[in-house]
């Protein structure tokens, strides 16, 4: 299954596990309850959708890459106590706490959460002395005498032995009690992710070109060779980071990501062209509804691939505006509900008071949610911009000497601005929607290139969410056309289907 299904399939496995009878039970009994076997090439996302997980079902997440473990620290130091056995005293090992549960509990201590996933990477990866014990708690959930807490969903991950050759086979008692989930890459399910993470446009649109390039791992005389969705996604954060600085990746910098030869090459010959296309097409000025008529004539006559990385500059942009749009939407409804329970308290409490309890309150919550291995950037973005803005309002409220009968008056006056900000940047993005619909429009007419562009938005995480909460005019039409046409392709389809068997029949 790709990764997209196996992080449904875990979440699915996690809520079982965790779901309680009447009587406050665990429906599945702890030694019933399997741990996960995650099995997969490297680098297709098994760890960051362990962290997923744990944000969206609000559970802790402990993890550990196993090989960085030696035996001592996984089941903790010897130590020796005495015990009484038939009126006799004698001499008896004793382990101290074992380092990775030690970690889980630390964790259910510092953010009170009682029920998580302990994940455990490269599993199949350990070494010599350290095997039969990682085989103890895969089948028994304990390290020596000390057993992982109720509640905890233990998920494994290794490689396969064609991408690894220091891998150890699992004999069969061990497979007999864990519940296997092999992943495969999958560029269309990771492309999902991208979207919604906005990832470069560059890689985005070069590898819509060349899917084929998304993931390989080959052995060389020169030795291993590969190109992951890791790689991708890292080299994604870098280009963000260099165009910032003003400086230009080129193939030596790409091949320390992408590290095989050929794709890093091409890669970074074609991230010369995207930039290129970005001065020559004027996207900006696309989106601005700026555009020159040269700037139709080119595009018409260019190549298919030209085309679609123009395409693919004008869907980054918007795509990027669309989630900056939907991150101000977000902040604007925290800060809602932040103040409207700050409208129930100042009844009984001064407002500045008010104001610090609510600030206390959200900074131990994204504390405790950053130790519980649930904040994402995005997540730590929203929840750090609504704690500033709430750090104005204080601070306004003490700087101009604000009465309390008027605290009320004068935050909703300082929340109005952040709504206009919400409105303002909305519109300014549907503008560049409408406008990147009529360059389009205007250059290919109703062609395939405008097929692509509303499917592209369709499946985009950030682009699909703004048309639906504000509009798209040009995008309801061409979607409707689409729609209309696949019916009608389905229904000729049906229609010589039947008169096929028809005379079939007759003959």
């Amino acid at each position: 299954m790709n990764i997209k299904q196996a992080k449904q399939e875990i979440t699915n496995t996690l809520k079982a596990y965790l779901a309680k009878d009447q009587l406050g039970n665990y429906l599945i009994p702890t030694v019933r309850q399997r741990p996960v076997l995650l099995m997969g090439p490297p680098g297709v996302g098994k760890t960051q959708i362990m962290e997923q997980i744990a944000a969206e079902t609000g559970v802790g997440l402990v993890a550990y890459t196993i090989t960085h473990h030696t035996r001592q620290s996984a089941i903790g130091l010897p130590f020796i106590e005495k015990r009484t056995y038939g009126g006799e005293e004698v001499s008896v090992t004793e382990y101290t706490m074992s380092e990775i549960l030690s970690s889980v509990y630390q964790l259910m201590e510092r953010t009170g959460l009682q029920e998580g996933i302990l994940f455990l990477d490269e599993i199949n990866c350990v070494s010599e002395t350290l095997a039969p014990m990682m085989l103890q708690f895969l089948q028994c959930k304990t390290f020596g005498n000390q057993a992982l807490p109720e509640g905890w969903l233990i998920v494994a991950a290794g490689n396969p032995p064609e991408y690894n050759k220091s891998v150890r086979d699992f004999d069969v008692v061990t497979l007999d009690r864990v519940k296997r989930i092999d992943v495969e890459e999958d560029y269309g399910v990771w492309k999902e992710y991208a979207r919604r993470k906005n990832l470069h446009g560059a890689i985005l649109s070069y590898l819509d070109i060349k899917k084929d390039n998304f993931y390989r791992i080959e052995n060389t005389a020169d030795g291993l060779q590969f190109a992951t969705a890791r790689g991708w996604e890292d080299l994604s954060e870098l280009l963000y980071a260099y165009e910032t600085l003003g400086i230009r990746a080129d193939r030596e910098v790409v091949g320390q990501y992408i590290q095989m030869p050929r794709i890093a090459k091409d890669f970074a010959n074609y991230l010369e062209m995207f930039y290129k296309y970005q001065k020559t097409y004027h996207v900006e000025g696309i989106l601005s509804g700026t555009w020159e008529n040269i700037t139709v004539l080119e595009l018409r006559e260019a190549p298919f691939d030209e085309k679609l990385s123009v395409m693919g500059l004008v869907l980054s942009r918007l795509s990027e505006e669309a989630r900056n749009t939907r991150c101000q939407d977000a902040l604007t409804d925290a800060l809602h509900t932040s103040l409207t329970e700050f409208r129930e308290k100042i009844a009984d409490a001064p407002p500045l008071t008010v104001l610090d309890q609510l600030l206390w309150k959200r900074r131990t919550a994204m504390k405790q949610a950053k130790e519980a291995g649930q904040l994402d950037k995005e997540s730590r973005d929203l929840k750090q911009r609504e704690i500033n803005a709430l750090e104005d309002y204080r601070q306004r409220l003490d700087r101009e000497a604000v009465a309390p009968e008027g605290a009320m008056d004068a935050v909703r006056g300082w929340f109005g601005e952040e709504v206009e900000r919400r409105k303002a940047v909305a519109m300014e993005t549907k503008d560049m929607f409408d406008n990147a619909f009529r360059f389009l429009e205007t250059t290919f007419g109703n062609s395939q290139e405008l097929v692509i562009f509303v499917t592209e938005i369709t499946v985009g995480y950030n682009t699909s969410w703004f048309v639906e909460q504000f509009g798209c005019d040009a995008y309801f039409r061409h979607n409707r056309e689409l729609l209309f046409d696949s019916t009608r392709h389905r229904i000729r389809e049906e229609i010589a289907a039947a008169k096929a068997a028809e005379q079939e029949e007759n003959t």
